[in-house]
């Protein structure tokens, strides 16, 4: 699907629930995928992406940024605390603040530097036990600890469980948010990112419909 579809349909869904137009960000999620896909992205004007990988995202994004100016990379995937450092270098913001360890870690490094991406809580809305995240009711203690700490949280993200109907889960995560006075919810993929603009999404990560489907990641 052509980007101008999908922000086509971003804009229709914004309409259809009374969204202020332009209110919703669209992450093109690039991980995996081959350059010359990410680039004709690139050539259409669309400067934001997502990736899940730190050793990937080094790889690939000092080249392409020297030659987008304006281009921002957010890291959406489980974020390692050894990490961390390299993350702070590469991203502009980080969507998967999901432990304590790796806010510590975050807030000893930001400490450091003077600066702080914006940072989105991940919560396991599904309580998966495969899955990274905070737990729906640890999140309110949880964010006030990140918040203590000096950290620049702007929302929070979640990962609906595959297939379960995701908009209880997008509500869910809105009321959490809604509660603790955060503004940003990064939620919804190719599949569900209407339903999620529904419940407030304010960044929707889509990969598959806009680039295809990806390479299996190599060991």
């Amino acid at each position: 699907m052509a980007l101008t579809d999908i922000l086509s349909r971003i804009r229709a869904a914004e309409a259809a629930h009374g969204r202020t137009p332009g209110s919703v960000e669209l992450i093109a999620v690039s991980k995996l995928q081959p350059l010359d896909r990410i680039e004709a992205v690139l050539d259409e004007g669309h400067l934001l992406f997502g990736e899940n990988y730190v050793q990937e995202s080094a790889f690939k994004w000092p080249g392409l940024r020297a030659r987008y100016p304006g281009v921002k990379v957010h890291m959406i995937g489980p974020l390692q605390t050894n990490k961390a450092a390299q993350a702070l270098e590469l991203f502009e913001a980080i969507h998967s603040v999901d432990r304590p360890s790796i806010a510590e870690r975050l807030a000893r490094l930001t400490q450091s530097a003077g600066v702080c991406p914006e940072l989105y809580i991940q919560v396991n809305t599904g309580a998966e036990p495969q899955k990274a995240g905070i737990l729906p009711e640890m999140a309110d203690d949880f964010i006030a600890a990140c918040r203590t700490m000096d950290l620049n949280v702007k929302g929070l993200m979640c990962i609906p469980p595959d297939g379960e109907e995701a908009s209880p889960h997008f509500a869910m995560l809105a009321g959490i948010a809604k509660r603790n006075g955060l503004e940003g919810l990064s939620m919804g993929m190719s599949s569900d990112f209407e339903a999620a603009i529904a419940h407030g999404a304010t960044h929707v990560r889509v990969g598959s419909a806009l680039f295809g489907e990806r390479a299996a990641r190599k060991a």
